[in-house]
């Protein structure tokens, strides 16, 4: 269920873990793909961004964009030239990690015409059903909706990504299911894939589908 698009963006609210599926998602699509870029265009939050996997996106051959505005009180800030390879360079595989909130998406909504226009994308909403203000399906369903007129771009699948960080256990996750298939029918949208650290995956493969493994 990953994906099979040019263009993957990745909205979520704060905590909802973007950022590590981003880079585990960049880092899985380089294995099958000569040229993949990792965009991290996330303005809001400082404490977890992809330049810190930057060592490493580098060594597995995947190239890194980031904002130079990361942390400050710009609404709309001035972004890297290298934003506009995303719709202009159509042989590369690009995921877009794009800030936690409707200010931080503001950002897509300076590409989101060409995006749409080369209708070769997904943008997906990663959940975290453990994070204060995304914990009812109301809040979740708020928040995103609120990403979708920022950004002026619409979701099209749903990432399950709900965890408690170094205390997750197999029973965290299937706890979750049941609040990522309400959101999933609320929104018609599919969940193209539940994400778990790759030590819980011989706990889980047999009880969920289209799990993903993060490895970092």
């Amino acid at each position: 269920m990953i994906p099979n698009k040019r263009i993957i963006i990745l909205c979520g609210h704060y905590g909802s873990g973007k950022t590590s599926v981003a880079v585990n998602l960049a880092l899985m699509l380089r294995t099958n793909h000569d040229k993949v870029a990792l965009y991290d265009l996330d303005i809001v939050n400082p404490y977890f961004r992809a330049v810190h996997s930057s060592e490493m996106l580098k060594m597995k051959g995947v190239s890194l964009v980031s904002s130079l505005y990361a942390n400050s009180n710009i609404d709309v800030p001035a972004l890297p030239q290298e934003i506009y390879s995303i719709t202009n360079n159509k042989s590369e595989r690009a995921v877009l990690d794009i800030g936690g909130d409707d200010r931080g998406s503001l950002v897509l909504g300076r590409i989101a015409k060409e995006i749409e226009e080369e209708n070769n994308f997904e943008m997906m909403f990663v959940i975290n059903m453990y994070r204060p203000l995304t914990n009812t399906v109301s809040g979740t369903l708020t928040v995103m909706h609120e990403i979708e007129n920022a950004c002026k771009l619409k979701f099209t699948a749903i990432i399950n990504n709900s965890n408690l960080g170094a205390e997750t256990t197999p029973q965290t996750v299937l706890n979750s299911i049941r609040y990522a298939e309400k959101i999933s029918t609320s929104t018609e949208l599919p969940i193209a894939i539940t994400t778990i650290h790759e030590n819980l995956f011989n706990n889980l493969n047999k009880e969920i589908s289209n799990l993903f493994c993060l490895t970092i």
